[in-house]
């Protein structure tokens, strides 16, 4: 067993309970909270530093916030989506196969997208997104057609990035 996962088998077994107990309370629910403390301690074990055990409590409370923050964001996705195929006519909801596929395709934009500053953001999506045209985005946002170019441009450039992992 390498330093590492020594450490991490440390944490685990003496921190797992109360690291539970504290995503149970965040999240009210006991799957969630079981699932996000296992995901916890599986990217300590990716991590490539040396882990830091001055205040392991407060290092793994870290980590899991994030973890809550994005169950969060991901649900609200999911609310969003199942509301919107709710008013779609019988014949044009999509199979159960097809929402799984169509949620996996919204998270993965959904986490590209997540690294924008909201004004960046949004001048990509209704750019690239509904087909407005930058001189509209400019007009609708307030700001100069500059602006929305490089906005679009800087989105662009951040998505080829975080897809390329440069």
């Amino acid at each position: 067993m390498s330093s590492q996962e020594y450490a991490v088998h440390s944490l685990y077994s003496h921190h797992h309970g109360w690291l539970n107990a504290w995503l149970r309370s965040r999240l009210g629910n006991a799957a969630d909270a079981a699932d996000l403390a296992q995901d916890t301690f599986l990217r300590l074990l990716q991590r490539t530093e040396r882990l830091e055990l001055s205040a392991p409590r407060a290092f793994l409370r870290t980590i899991a916030r994030g973890l809550v923050i994005d169950h969060w964001r991901r649900e609200e996705l999911h609310r969003a989506y199942l509301e919107t195929i709710a008013h779609l006519p019988a014949d044009q909801v999509p199979s159960l196969e097809e929402r799984a596929l169509l949620l996996e395709l919204l998270e993965s934009i959904a986490r590209l997208l997540d690294g924008l500053k909201p004004k960046v953001r949004k001048a990509f999506l209704l750019s690239q997104c509904e087909g407005v045209a930058h001189k509209e985005i400019a007009a609708q946002m307030g700001i100069s057609l500059r602006s929305v170019e490089r906005y679009v441009a800087d989105a662009l450039y951040h998505c080829y990035l975080l897809r390329y992992e440069y």
